[in-house]
């Protein structure tokens, strides 16, 4: 491996970085077979130095049969042919490192596709033979094994145990699946399945990587001990234990792995840095980020925060001091590839966001929409927070000001949530290729078409018009982060009270202030210069629903 593809620099760059997600499958295009590729991302290397991001997070990008999205992974060496070769790989490394920019790749530690070469092995092996010692297989009950080992639903429904034909044509055991019956879990209590993880982040590591995001960090080591099976029909955070003991989730022995993992992670310049993607009890989620184990965890909190000061502001005070107790930083999230754009979101009323699914399923939900104040609020959420300590992920798409596009039809859906698991969403909505250009089969996605329908709307929202317009979406993003590699400064804040007035204000060591107006009335700007706004003051005021960077 030749040295350019390694970017040095000081040891927690990622403590304060700005990370961009990409989807690969839904960012850029290259070869026009209508899924995006890594050739697509090479093309748009430059883009990303403009935006002005610190990193990218590919998200999957592995051979897969994508019954999940990626996140079903049949190879954890290799790219998927269909979005590139591991020599596409190593350049699009070396492009982006030559940008300044770093890279995450995603590692799926608690199920492999049921195409792994391990899982096939397990299919054709017997019974209690250490190819399916790999994963979680188990006898059914009843007199011939047709009951279920236990009741235990997937995320993805209705069962999390499906049975196979063993290799003599008869009905066999069963093995447990989290997510869906193409996911089967691997059993972390065999070292085979530990010392090949271990080889996989070195193989990504040598290759230049430089962090990882691991999901579902919180389910490797389950409670399997003296024939234990867990049983769950509900994966509401309020069933899970939240002292360790849980059977299936956030158990203490976790972090054993994660610090075996920080040992290859140290034997790199920097050291290799993870994020947990750890849906756990809030007051549990910084174990993952400790220095002895992966160093960050995702903050969802703001993710389901309705748009409130207090709530922002209880969040906010909970997230800096719970990252502070295990030396870590925090992070601050609004979209992904698994949730509904944060512009919609926010243009929401608190009904329909009490009940996503069921606004989602409504015949009438973009008449629910408020879409210009979902995007006022969008944006003037995500200054407040690029102005807070700790790193910010953005998600491919955001810095359009992308609202969810809800028009697919349900005969074109992916998901496999949508059509599994009764009463969800689809997040198909948020994985739709993005929009580079007004024209084309794609908008510019690439030259044959795009592998989920796209908006017409999207004539109007799109890289080539926001371009031109200083006052876009797009700008103001470039702005801000822009801004914000000049202004970044040592991990502290200060809070400046406004009693009895609905805003969040607060001040950083280096005089860089934050102001934002959560309420619907204009208020007066507090003293300093400006240095950028989501909306322009009007007689010294700050319009609702706006934030506001000043330096003193």
């Amino acid at each position: 491996m030749s040295e350019h593809t390694f970017l040095k620099g000081p040891k927690n760059w990622w403590r304060q970085a700005v990370v961009y997600q990409i989807y690969p499958r839904s960012f850029a295009d290259a070869n026009g077979d209508g899924i995006g590729d890594l050739k697509g991302i090479i093309s748009r290397v430059e883009y990303l130095k403009q935006l002005g991001v610190d990193a990218v997070w590919l998200s999957p990008h592995y051979p897969s049969d994508l019954a999940d999205g990626g996140y079903d992974v049949a190879d954890y060496r290799d790219v998927d042919p269909r979005i590139g070769t591991l020599a596409e790989f190593d350049e699009m490394v070396e492009k982006l490192h030559a940008a300044g920019i770093r890279i995450f790749v995603d590692i799926v530690p608690n199920h492999s596709s049921d195409q792994h070469v391990w899982f096939q092995e397990a299919l054709k092996a017997k019974p209690g033979s250490p190819e399916r010692d790999r994963y979680i297989f188990r006898d059914g009950k009843g007199e011939t094994g047709e009951i279920r080992p236990s009741e235990l639903t997937s995320h993805f429904g209705p069962t999390g145990w499906t049975r196979i034909t063993e290799p003599d044509g008869t009905p066999g055991q069963w093995y447990l699946h989290l997510f869906a019956k193409e996911q089967p879990d691997f059993n972390w209590d065999n070292p085979e399945v530990r010392e090949d993880f271990l080889k996989t982040i070195k193989f990504w590591s040598d290759r230049g990587v430089d962090g990882y995001r691991i999901d579902v960090a919180h389910a490797l080591t389950k409670d399997l001990k003296d024939g234990h099976l867990p049983a769950r029909n509900s994966y509401d955070l309020k069933v899970m234990k939240n002292d360790g003991s849980d059977d299936l989730f956030d158990r203490d022995e976790v972090h054993e792995i994660y610090k075996s993992w920080r040992q290859v992670f140290n034997q790199y310049d920097p050291p290799r840095v993870a994020v947990a993607e750890a849906w756990v009890h809030p007051n549990r989620r910084a174990a993952y980020a400790s220095e002895e184990g992966l160093g960050q965890a995702f903050g969802f909190d703001l993710l389901g925060q309705l748009w409130d000061h207090k709530g922002f502001r209880k969040t906010i005070d909970f997230q800096l001091k719970e990252a502070e107790s295990f030396g870590s930083s925090t992070t601050w999230v609004f979209s992904n590839h698994d949730v509904v754009r944060h512009a919609t979101r926010f243009g929401l009323d608190k009904e329909s966001l009490a009940n996503l699914p069921k606004w989602f399923r409504s015949v009438d939900r973009e008449k629910k929409i408020n879409f210009e104040l979902g995007s006022q609020r969008a944006k003037a959420a995500t200054m407040l927070v690029l102005a807070l300590p700790g790193s910010t992920y953005l998600y491919q798409g955001e810095e359009l000001g992308l609202h969810e596009p809800l028009n697919i039809p349900s005969e074109q859906m992916q998901d496999p949530q949508w059509f599994r698991q009764e009463g969800s969403i689809s997040r198909d909505g948020c994985r739709v290729p993005l929009p580079w250009t007004s024209t084309g089969s794609s908008f510019g996605f690439g030259p044959g078409g795009a592998h989920l329908p796209q908006p017409e709307w999207f004539k109007e929202v799109n890289v080539e018009v926001e371009n031109k317009d200083e006052g876009s979406s797009l700008n103001l993003y470039r702005l801000a982060l822009a801004l914000r590699k000049q202004l970044v400064t040592d991990e502290k804040l200060e809070w400046i009270n406004h009693f009895g007035q609905k805003v969040l204000h607060f001040r950083r060591p280096n005089g860089w202030e934050s102001f934002t107006n959560f309420g619907n009335k204009p208020v007066k700007a507090p003293a300093g210069r400006v240095i950028l706004t989501t909306n322009k003051l009007v007689d010294g005021k700050v319009p609702a629903n706006t934030t506001v960077w000043l330096q003193r």
